[in-house]
């Protein structure tokens, strides 16, 4: 896949110029310098000689025929490059040229015509604006990067050039290999989900690790993401994610939720790590292509001092992590070993004076242990420390079925033992806490690839009823689905609605009200009104007909002096639901990835503390309660400080069923239940309120 691209034969250079320093000279010396073993055709207009080798005025004058052909030309002369490319019956092309849409309309117009003349020959094209692309396994560097790295297990697609050379810089530095990096720029046809395909079957290819400003076709990128991560660990940095760029919504659901949130869940839903920043990604991808995935989230601690260890233990736990303590069986065996000054906890400490010896027995025994799934071994320089015996003694005594990793702490005095960690396959960082990050990275890949297979619940529903619905507001133009017609739609959907009418009368109301029993709830029903309390439509706890006939009296002035021009539907009377907890469940549609359902308790957690969670649609019955388990608010449901417990399991049911509705439905593109009152187990949570936006209903004045 991609041969030509990544495994040419014959490279052609458009635009290899003689001046050192010149992108098409850089391009054609890396080629050389790599040991590239195929032909290399440079391309001229002087057609002189380039680094010793002949070059043509012309690609069509060249007799034979190239595989790739790399273009370093100003932009004005690319289409015609491509074109005396095609022509030479090149099957892939990277545009090394810059001025395309990343300088505006005119320069998009550009970019659109040289893809589509490639789309049409069946031609694969990288870039346009890219920096290229280095496969140590094909001694190829068809870049204009400084340096060629080593072989090794990463392999890296970046949208921007500059970290590309960031990236090899750091690579050199700490003498890690890369197998592939892949500069994309513009994407003008190649992109990300091209390349997570490609670098799944890779062979060469351990760990997977990408730098993202944007991702094209959301939906793509899931599937390969998935289908990759099912195979290798893919980590992910993910840049301009900032709220500015989101469109306002009217929802609870949509106002919360903004481009970050989308792609962190779209990431879980597909078993990507997503890093936070430049270090976390390389720390993670540093420790997925040296050792192996951890079994379960239970660490070991060793360390020579104590303060370091406790750094680790704090980071872990507060990172999820898990710290036992050693069997009495080994930890007796351990204690027996080391100087009565040890000790022989989780964390292990062997003390100031330890040498390679007794770091290598901590390991053997923190390794032996069955509540051990991976061990951060701590070194900090002292006046009698070996630290580069003891690199080798953690080497000498791993297994290598448990990952270990390393955290040799200072500067000058571990230098030469942090190089000889990353020789030998041990990644090491210097601070625990960093360490501890790409420990936890590990562990949660390690729990996505043995989670069950996932199995979406489909209930028996109404759909004919909602179908309804919907039509009717398409018919009259009405985008906006208000409460009445928001909880038919749900009470299709198995939801528990409240008994209620809407009365066009205050003796309408009363006989409603009667015939349901006291006591009773009041709202305004208009299309034009959608937070119904800010403009007084609002009146609960009703409880006999003096009262709902103010009620109404009332209601109906207060609307007609702050929304006078407010279509009127009439006064939905409703019975009063009981006591419980107040959640807001609901959907806001992502123009990338989807429906995204949104869970949260209701009132100060929504509107101050923002305490919520977000999962794409559609979700098993097992993402659901992670759903829950994602609130910090969770322990109240549970039933925390004297707090009564509430069915947690109906909650859970809500969202799937919530998830099968906008999934059969992609007309709803938002939708809030606020509140759902949840009670105890057994209980039937109810629908209080309910709304809901469509999409694609013209309103009749538009």
């Amino acid at each position: 896949m991609l041969e030509a691209l990544l495994y040419p034969k014959t490279v052609a250079v458009i635009g290899a110029s003689r001046t050192p320093g010149k992108v098409g000279h850089e391009i054609l010396a890396n080629l050389l310098h790599a040991g590239f073993k195929g032909d290399l055709v440079p391309v001229n207009p002087a057609g002189e000689e380039v680094l010793g080798l002949a070059t043509y005025p012309d690609l069509k004058i060249y007799k034979g025929t190239v595989d790739l052909s790399v273009i370093a030309v100003p932009n004005k002369f690319v289409k015609a490059a491509i074109e005396s490319s095609i022509a030479a019956q090149a099957k892939a092309i990277i545009v090394i040229s810059a001025g395309y849409k990343e300088v505006g309309p005119e320069g998009a117009e550009r970019e659109k015509e040289i893809a589509s003349v490639c789309s049409l020959a069946g031609v694969r094209m990288l870039g346009p604006n890219c920096l290229g692309l280095i496969n140590t396994e094909h001694s190829l560097n068809a870049s204009f990067a400084s340096q060629m790295p080593s072989p090794g297990g990463i392999s890296v697609v970046s949208q921007s050039g500059a970290l590309c050379t960031a990236i090899l810089d750091w690579a050199s530095g700490r003498g890690v290999g890369l197998a592939k990096l892949l500069s994309i720029g513009n994407k003008a046809d190649l992109n990300e989900t091209d390349f997570l395909t490609v670098l799944a079957a890779d062979n060469q290819t351990k760990i997977i690790a990408c730098y993202l400003e944007s991702i094209t076709h959301g939906d793509e990128f899931l599937k390969a993401a998935e289908a990759a991560a099912s195979k290798k660990p893919v980590v992910v940095l993910k840049v301009g994610t900032s709220v500015a760029g989101v469109k306002a919504a009217s929802s609870h659901t949509g106002s919360l939720a903004g481009a970050d949130i989308a792609y962190g869940a779209a990431f879980r839903r597909a078993g990507v790590i997503r890093a936070e920043n430049f270090e976390s990604l390389f720390d993670s991808a540093m420790a997925f292509s040296m050792q192996p995935i951890p079994l379960g989230n239970r660490i070991a601690i060793i360390t020579n001092a104590g303060g370091p260890g406790i750094m680790a233990a704090d980071a872990a736990e507060n990172s999820g992590l898990r710290i036992e303590p050693l069997p009495p069986e080994l930890a007796n065996s351990l204690k027996a070993k080391l100087p009565p000054a040890a000790s022989v906890g989780n964390p292990i400490d062997v003390l100031g004076d330890a040498d390679p010896d007794r770091y290598g027995l901590a390991l053997e025994v923190a390794q032996a242990a069955e509540s051990v799934d991976a061990v951060v071994v701590i070194l900090t320089p002292q006046a009698m420390t070996d630290a580069v015996g003891t690199a080798r003694a953690i080497a000498k005594h791993m297994k290598g079925d448990k990952p270990v990793l390393a955290t040799f702490m200072g500067g000058h005095d571990v230098m030469d033992a942090r190089r000889e960690l990353t020789a030998l396959s041990i990644p090491d960082y210097p601070s625990p806490d960093r360490a501890v990050a790409a420990l936890k990275a590990m562990c949660d890949y390690s729990a996505w690839r043995r989670r069950p297979p996932r199995v979406v619940t489909r209930f028996p529903v109404n759909r004919r009823r909602v179908e309804r619905v919907i039509a009717r507001h398409e018919r009259s133009g009405r985008p906006e689905v208000g409460e009445v017609e928001a909880k038919e739609i749900l009470a299709a959907y198995d939801f528990y609605v409240p008994p209620g009418r809407l009365a066009a009368t205050a003796d309408e109301a009363v006989s409603i009200a009667e015939h349901i029993g006291y006591p009773i709830a009041m709202k305004i029903s208009s299309p034009d009104i959608l937070h119904k309390s800010d403009f007084g439509g609002v009146k609960l706890n009703l409880s006999n007909a003096e009262q709902v006939r103010d009620a109404f009296d009332l209601m109906m002035l207060r609307i007609s002096k702050r929304a006078p021009d407010a279509q009127i539907d009439g006064v939905y009377v409703e019975q009063m639901a009981k006591k419980g907890r107040e959640i807001i469940i609901g959907m806001t549609r992502d123009p990338q990835f989807g429906p995204m359902l949104m869970f949260g308790l209701g009132g100060i957690f929504v509107e101050v503390m923002k305490d919520v969670t977000f999962h794409l649609a559609p979700i098993t019955a097992d993402e659901a309660m992670q759903m829950l388990l994602g609130t910090r608010s969770y322990a109240l449901l549970r039933g925390a400080r004297g707090e009564a417990a509430v069915d947690l399991t109906s909650i859970a049911s809500g969202l799937q069923r919530i998830s099968q509705l906008v999934t059969d439905f992609p007309q709803i593109a938002e939708l809030d239940i606020n509140p759902f009152m949840v009670g105890a187990v057994g209980t039937p949570p109810v629908v209080a309120d309910a709304r809901m936006i469509l999409s694609g209903v013209k309103k009749r004045d538009e």
